[in-house]
């Protein structure tokens, strides 16, 4: 379906950058909170109403889509390769856990997953191929549950069963932007934490074994945690959060790590809780959430706030494709240049 460019909704002059989100119009009231960015050309989005979006030309024409069978699902988390293949992740008790994938764009959708576990509710999903993933639970009983697939999903089986750290009473993984699990690299991924601690779970064998970090971020409450991770390279990374509950506070909702994932250092800057963060370029870091959106050019030192639009995740594949989504179908990309 066409779309329409709606006018800029935010500006700033910052370090010779110019920085600024163009909200497109795409013919939806999904809320949205997966974001896949395949390349400049190619984006995916998933949310509630079992409703995917897609773009095969940086967002002048968008499809809409729903999945057959799911139109009561909310697909919290999406994966593309390209403009056919993509897979979504719903969240729910029960059953409502699932994952479909398509390999005609979209046209017609293969459930390849669905979680017969009563305690388990999936948050995530994350690729390192097209054919090698990884898709996580909220704990069922003292542990993570995680699911893996190494043949593009046609069989899914329980990965890193008992082998890694438990699970605190009060502990969880918050489904607000698909980023509470990544993976990095050929075999790294990484899992975030909230609620009644606050730490980042990870593993160099694709979750066969797993190690566990403490983290400064705001802890204690259900609302409250990290959401969000984003690995710039091996050794360096960030996380934020935050309490969605008091979306303006501003303290403890943000840290870095250079090591890797094992120490975790608190730092300051954003505007607020923030439910998901990406890597622009080795310098440059966006950040969003409920209560607006920040920007940084210097690798996380200092921070500029953009505006303070209602955003649920952003996903970036450089400057020339940095989007962002949230809720009633809005969609947006950011608009980065240097001054000269």
């Amino acid at each position: 379906m066409r779309s329409i460019l709606l006018i800029v909704i935010s500006g700033i002059f910052f370090l010779n950058v110019n920085a600024q989100w163009q909200q497109y119009a795409v013919e939806t009231d999904a809320s949205f909170r997966g974001l896949s960015v395949v390349n400049e050309k190619v984006i995916w989005a998933s949310g509630t109403g079992g409703t995917f979006i897609k773009t095969v030309d940086g967002g002048k024409n968008w499809t809409v889509g729903k999945v057959a069978g799911a139109e009561k699902l909310d697909f919290r988390d999406i994966e593309a390769f390209d403009a056919n293949t993509a897979y979504v992740l719903s969240i729910g008790n029960g059953d409502a856990s699932r994952i479909y994938k398509t390999m005609d764009g979209g046209k017609s959708w293969e459930l390849q997953f669905k979680n017969d576990k009563e305690k388990a509710f999936f948050d995530a999903i994350a690729f390192w191929d097209r054919d090698n993933g990884i898709a996580m639970s909220d704990p069922v009983g003292e542990f993570y549950y995680l699911i893996a697939t190494k043949d593009g999903g046609k069989t899914w089986s329980r990965v890193g069963e008992d082998k890694m750290p438990r699970a605190k009473e009060g502990e969880a993984a918050f489904a607000a932007s698909g980023t509470c699990l990544i993976v990095n690299g050929k075999n790294d991924v990484f899992l975030v934490s909230g609620g009644n601690d606050t730490r980042v779970f990870r593993s160099n064998n694709r979750g066969l074994t797993w190690f566990v970090a403490d983290t400064p971020v705001v802890k204690g409450t259900p609302g409250s945690g990290i959401f969000s991770i984003a690995m710039r390279d091996a050794k360096n990374g960030v996380i934020v959060g935050g309490n969605y509950e008091k979306d303006k506070e501003r303290g403890n909702n943000l840290a870095f790590t250079s090591d890797g994932g094992k120490t975790w250092k608190s730092a300051t800057g954003l505007n607020g809780y923030r439910s998901a963060v990406d890597f622009i370029d080795k310098k440059t870091i966006v950040a969003v959430g409920s209560s607006g959106s920040d920007i940084s050019l210097d690798g996380g030192k200092t921070w500029k706030n953009l505006d303070s639009e209602n955003y649920n995740a952003v996903r970036a594949f450089g400057k020339a494709a940095v989007w962002a989504v949230g809720p009633k179908g809005y969609v947006a990309k950011l608009q980065v240049s240097e001054n000269r």
